[in-house]
Formats: structure tokens, sequence, C-alpha cells
């Protein structure tokens, strides 16, 4: 293994968001999670759970710097907006740094650009500016396919208060790809740099993590990735870390998100 494999896997790790949302996953499955997040080669950024499993999470990792991140619109993005945002708040309530919420990307493929506004707009409203609180928007770009049109949501869950993007639920059969995320990002680049990307979803080696990180390093500048601008959806994706800093840099993460 390379000094280079060794340093993109702990640069990687930090920019983790580690999750379990399993259909049927359970409080025990969580607070294994919470275990790994804090390992041998550093902490992840944020544990990603559903909504219920939120407190629970919270507890475990107090005081630790490791973020709380849960979902809402997840996975359909078809969730009615009132009830949407009424989770979200309650979320926040029981710990929750940070919401990913599922674009109601159906409509939006539809044409129906102004739902897809108006979930953001009332999700960013519940989710203050200011309070140390995250609002990721998933474009679902898998989807979505096309580029124009991601492009078009992406401009979108900016234009109306996303702190992220993201490419995935993780729950359909194509999830981050480099096309999507190089869309992404240009329109990072062109509308507001503060913003952060994350691709979510089938990323599972160190060389998917290398590839992304490299391709933010070109669009953004080297020095522009960090936990605030960037962050890895993946449940499988550390156990690749770990054995790349511990000399095998073959290891497939497994798939379980």
């Amino acid at each position: 293994m390379t000094n280079d494999s060794s340093s993109t896997a702990h640069r990687a790790i930090a920019l983790l968001d580690l999750t379990e949302l399993g259909d049927h996953a359970t409080v025990d499955d969580v607070t294994a999670l919470c275990t790994r997040a804090i390992g041998p080669h550093g902490k992840v950024a944020a544990v990603g759970v559903w909504p219920r499993h939120v407190a629970h999470a919270a507890r475990q990792l107090a005081a630790t710097g490791v973020r709380i991140a849960t979902v809402v619109n997840f996975p359909s993005g078809n969730d009615d907006i009132d009830a949407v945002v009424e989770l979200a708040r309650a979320a926040q309530l029981d710990g929750a740094d940070e919401l990913d919420l599922v674009l109601p990307y159906r409509a939006f493929l539809a044409g129906d650009h102004a739902r897809g506004a108006a979930m953001i707009s009332a999700v960013r409203q519940a989710v203050a500016a200011g309070s140390g609180k995250t609002l990721k928007v998933i474009l679902e770009t898998g989807e979505l396919v096309d580029l124009v049109v991601i492009r078009a949501a992406a401009e979108l869950a900016i234009r109306h208060g996303a702190d992220f993007i993201k490419t995935s639920t993780g729950k359909t059969p194509v999830s981050a790809t480099l096309g999507a995320t190089q869309v992404m990002l240009q329109a990072i680049h062109d509308l507001d740099p503060a913003v952060g990307l994350k691709p979510s979803g089938g990323i599972r080696t160190l060389a998917d993590a290398a590839a992304h990180l490299a391709q933010a390093d070109t669009i953004m500048g080297p020095a522009w990735a960090s936990p605030a601008t960037f962050r890895f959806g993946a449940s499988g994706l550390l156990t690749a870390l770990e054995a790349a800093i511990d000399g095998d840099t073959t290891v497939t993460g497994k798939a379980a998100y």
C-alpha cells in the first residue's frame, strides 16, 4: 500500500456518513453502528439512521463530535409536505444535527418543479439557518438520469436553501455516478461554493472514494472538500477504507444501505 492510499483512506473516513438505513434496522444495529463510528483510524463525520433511531444514536454518540443525520421524505419522495416538516422538527428535538431530504423527484420529472421548491423551502424553514443544523437534499440522480435534468434539480435545491446536494437514497438500481457528481459539483461551483456535495450509494472501495475526491479537487480546488462541504453516504465503505490503511486496498465494502 502506498502512502497516498493511506492518506486518501484517512481523508475519506473523516468525510463519511456511516449509515444504517436497512428496512428492518434495529436498536442493536444502531448501537453497533455507533460503535463503528469511532474506529482505530479515526471517527466518521456522521451516522445516518432512521428518525425512530435518532434519540438512541444521539445518546450513544454524545460528546464525541460525530453528528447525527436522519432522513425525511425517504425513500419515495412522495410524502405530504406538512408531515415531512413535522418529522423534521421532531427529529431535531430527538437530537438530529442533519436532515437528508428526498426531492419529490417523480414530480420533478413530470415537470412539477414547484412541489420540490415548496418542499425544500418548508424544510429549510424548519431547519433554521445558523442553528448548526444541516439540510441535505437528495436528488435521486439515478432516476433523473439526464444530466440536464440533474443540473436543473441541483440548481433548484441550491436556490431554495440546501446546505448539501446529495446524489441518491441508495434504494434505487443506480446510485452515485461520476457523471452525476460532475454536474452537481459544477452547479455548486457556479452558484454557491459553500454548498456541499454528498455522493451516496454504491461507493464501496478505496478506488471509488478516491475517484470522487479527485473529481471534487479538480472542479472545486484541493482545499475545498471538508466535512462541511463533502460527505460520502455509505454503509460498507468504512470496511474498505480501514482495510486499505491496514495494507489491503482490494477490499470491497458490503452493500447494506
